[in-house]
């Protein structure tokens, strides 16, 4: 482990201090990776999953215990969730789809194709609490061969989709992103949030009683120096979104106002809450695991 000894933190508003506060610190408790993604807290087993997609591996960290194995291969599994009931889903990008992992090991096929026509690439997933999944599916499990297979696309257009509750009725609800990425629910799930990697904004939606979108106007955008890009983007429990971008982890106020960023030693891909308080922040970052305790627990 190589713990980190000065402050990660990169204070825009005085506020940041009460979200994540005064000593904010960033260790590295795992390295040697090719490229890590999709990580969520399991807490049944007290340990983090999380991809690493160029090894087409998926991996799981256990304070005290390390790094070892989940599931090998992973057809190049991107982002992860648990469901109400415990299975993880996750996002293929070397089969563009989304999968479910059952009770008995064996895998539903959630979502693979629109139209009769292969999806892009499945990236990030969220669960709304009725056990809806809305999926964002940019190309980069297409074109990028680190992070998927190099393939011809099918579709022109680049959409967050939505699954029914049952498992049934995949549904386009938008295709006007160049490439949509990270997407989270605010508290009362009222709005969608959703970034566009290559814009570097974060939209929001409003979302209607049959789970459609409308709406979608630009709510923040990431900005400041270093490497990332919007990506991983989730919701704390007091209704702060952090979102990936340029030197770290943002943090933005109800409003979208940047309150500051937990900086990192490498570039951010996605993050996930953990322990039994919920306030160890796990990062991945292309090589690398880091871990940060912050003051307000995720939700």
């Amino acid at each position: 482990m190589n713990t980190q000894g000065t402050v990660h933190l990169q204070v825009r508003d005085q506020r940041l201090l009460d979200v994540v506060g005064k000593d904010v610190r960033v260790e590295q408790v795992a390295t040697g990776f090719g490229f890590t993604e999709g990580p969520v807290w399991d807490r049944a087993g007290g340990r983090l999953i999380f991809s690493d997609m160029k090894h087409d591996h998926m991996r799981s960290f256990k304070p005290g215990a390390g790094v070892t194995t989940f599931r090998q291969p992973s057809n190049k599994g991107n982002g992860n969730a648990f469901d109400r009931e415990g299975r993880l889903i996750t996002c293929e990008h070397a089969t563009s789809r989304l999968v479910r992992e059952e009770r008995d090991g064996s895998f539903f096929v959630l979502a693979s194709h629109f139209e009769d026509k292969e999806l892009n690439s499945p990236n990030d997933l969220t669960l709304k609490s009725d056990g809806a999944i809305y999926f964002s599916d940019p190309t980069f499990g297409r074109i990028r061969e680190d992070v998927g297979v190099p393939r011809a696309l099918t579709l022109d257009f680049r959409g967050v989709y939505r699954v029914a509750p049952d498992g049934s009725g995949l549904r386009l609800l938008v295709d006007d992103f160049e490439q949509p990425n990270g997407l989270c629910f605010s508290q009362d799930e009222s709005r969608l949030f959703i970034n566009d990697t290559p814009r570097l904004h974060i939209r929001v939606f409003d979302v209607k009683r049959d789970g459609s979108l409308s709406g979608g106007s630009v709510w923040a955008e990431t900005t400041g120096e270093g490497e990332g890009r919007p990506d991983g983007m989730k919701l704390d429990s007091a209704g702060y979104l952090y979102c990936t971008g340029p030197g770290g982890v943002h943090i933005f106020d109800p409003a979208g106002a940047c309150l500051g960023v937990i900086l990192t030693p490498e570039r951010p891909t996605n993050f996930a809450w953990g322990g039994g308080d919920r306030c160890s922040l796990y990062i991945t970052a292309q090589t690398s695991l880091y871990r940060a305790r912050v003051k307000t627990p995720g939700r």
